[in-house]
């Protein structure tokens, strides 16, 4: 077990899908995988176990914000030998360019974060995607006639802000989304030699406030989820 997580050794699988929400795991584990073990119940971030299609796939909350991922995603990659992660979460549009329910495949997530520099003494204002989970995400998609965007996103610290303007590092590296997490796991599997890659449903358009209802949620993001799930037998 590690300071956060308290599964034991080999209660975890190589490949993880990690939402924010704690009770998004559950959903995932009670809908889609079998033979579910929960592994991890340390202040009710929960971590599930399970096979999908006949592999074993772990599930498990990353909390909010960047600090939060950093800690669950260090510790699943260093005590737990975790090989790939994939960050399932929603997204806010910057642009009209975006619609509700569109899936973006994150290229690279860009921020003002001091977590990279503190951290690893990484000075880079983006961190990409690591490994070959994105491709694996690329191809899995078209295989399901799924419509995927590959974009830069950007992971913000903040959520609520004085300004309603985009923020100067997202028109920089051109990123039509905002998030709050994947800065800092594509940082720790930089540092770590891990795979990691996100994939994001866009919950909101910023500009407008049309967002996905309460009652849509659940459709909208099974379609994520399904395509994680798809992806991360391949890897």
């Amino acid at each position: 077990m590690s300071v956060h997580i308290s599964a034991k050794k080999g209660e975890i699988a190589k490949t993880v899908l990690q939402p924010g929400d704690p009770l998004r795991a559950k959903y995932i584990a009670d809908n889609f995988l079998e033979d579910v073990k929960l592994v991890s119940k340390t202040r009710n971030i929960f971590y599930f176990t399970g096979l999908y299609k006949g592999k074993e796939i772990s599930v498990g909350a990353s909390g909010m914000g960047v600090p939060s991922i950093g800690i669950y995603s260090y510790e699943l990659f260093t005590e737990y030998d975790v090989d790939t992660i994939i960050r399932i979460g929603t997204c806010g549009g910057y642009t009209t360019d975006l619609n509700v329910f569109d899936l973006i495949n994150v290229d690279g997530a860009a921020s003002e974060s001091t977590y990279a520099k503190f951290a690893w003494e990484m000075d880079e204002e983006i961190m990409y995607h690591q490994g070959k989970a994105f491709d694996v995400i690329n191809e899995t998609a078209k295989e399901l006639a799924l419509e995927t965007k590959a974009a830069n996103i950007h992971t913000s610290d903040v959520f609520y802000r004085k300004t309603p303007e985009i923020p100067a590092i997202a028109e920089k590296y051109n990123c039509p989304a905002v998030e709050m997490e994947a800065f800092a796991l594509f940082a720790n599997a930089k540092h770590l030699g891990k795979n990691a890659a996100s994939i994001l449903t866009v919950s909101d358009i910023i500009p407008t406030g049309e967002e996905i209802s309460a009652d849509q949620r659940e459709t909208a993001l099974r379609t994520m989820m399904t395509l994680a799930l798809e992806s991360g037998i391949k890897l």
